[in-house]
């Protein structure tokens, strides 16, 4: 059964994965990822000399990124779709592994860094044998960075409704995750470091472009104050007015 959902989920990502990359690669989306994700989660971090993994690559946007802020990361690329993984490897110039997540498979523990945007909440399928891989391919005291939708969000129930109804999503394969319950499922065999949560109007409506399936012109144009606002959202605390968190977790 895991392994008809497993083909079922790469069927999936390889049919979209044209349409995901070009909203959510587009100059605004990348300065949003850039601006609010990727820089956050990187702050104070030199990954120069490592070798990483991109857990659930898809056409390698994340790597590039790595590389751009770190010329001398050794990159790696891990995906569910066949297709993601030739992109990437076309993309990046990197080896890139096709790995279901979710099934159990022998430790490996070579890499000094993992990221993975928005891949875990894809693996609900087995959370405890996702976080076990990731644990098996990291050495002790790697760094495992991750950015992830937040179970605890007030309006989880809207996005719960919409993963069953948009065929963009693979309702099966995903939901929303709460960072305290992630983290009890890794076992111990991580410590968190850090945790920050965000996703305001401009995670909407510029970074999820895809799903309110705006125009590319409409987009342009209410990106500039979406995203000015969404720097002062972003300020405000506790987690539950938030869709997303980014986390930093140190392996033991």
């Amino acid at each position: 059964m895991a392994e008809v959902s497993a083909h079922r989920q790469a069927r999936h990502y390889d049919r979209i994965l044209s349409d995901y990359d070009r909203h959510y690669y587009d100059i605004q989306s990348t300065a949003y990822r850039e601006r609010f994700i990727i820089g956050p989660l990187l702050d104070g971090l030199d990954l120069n000399g490592l070798a990483v993994a991109d857990l659930a690559c898809g056409s390698g946007s994340t790597s590039l990124s790595l590389r751009r802020r770190f010329p001398g990361a050794q990159l790696t690329g891990f995906d569910i779709s066949p297709k993601a993984c030739e992109t990437y490897t076309a993309r990046v110039g990197r080896p890139c592994h096709i790995i279901d997540l979710t099934q159990p498979r022998p430790p490996e523990p070579r890499f000094d860094a993992a990221i993975i945007m928005g891949g875990l909440h894809h693996c609900v399928a087995d959370l405890d044998a996702t976080l076990a891989n990731v644990a098996g391919l990291l050495k002790p005291g790697a760094v495992f960075l991750m950015f992830e939708p937040n179970r605890e969000y007030v309006l989880q129930f809207a996005r719960d409704l919409w993963y069953r109804i948009d065929g963009y999503f693979d309702a099966g394969n995903e939901d929303g995750l709460a960072h305290g319950d992630l983290l009890r499922r890794a076992g111990g065999a991580f410590t968190a470091e850090r945790v920050r949560y965000f996703g305001g109007p401009a995670f909407f409506l510029v970074y999820n472009s895809l799903v309110f399936r705006l125009p590319p012109g409409v987009k342009r144009a209410v990106s500039p104050p979406l995203m000015a606002l969404e720097a002062g959202f972003n300020r405000l605390p506790g987690k539950r007015l938030f869709s997303s968190f980014t986390a930093r977790w140190r392996r033991q």
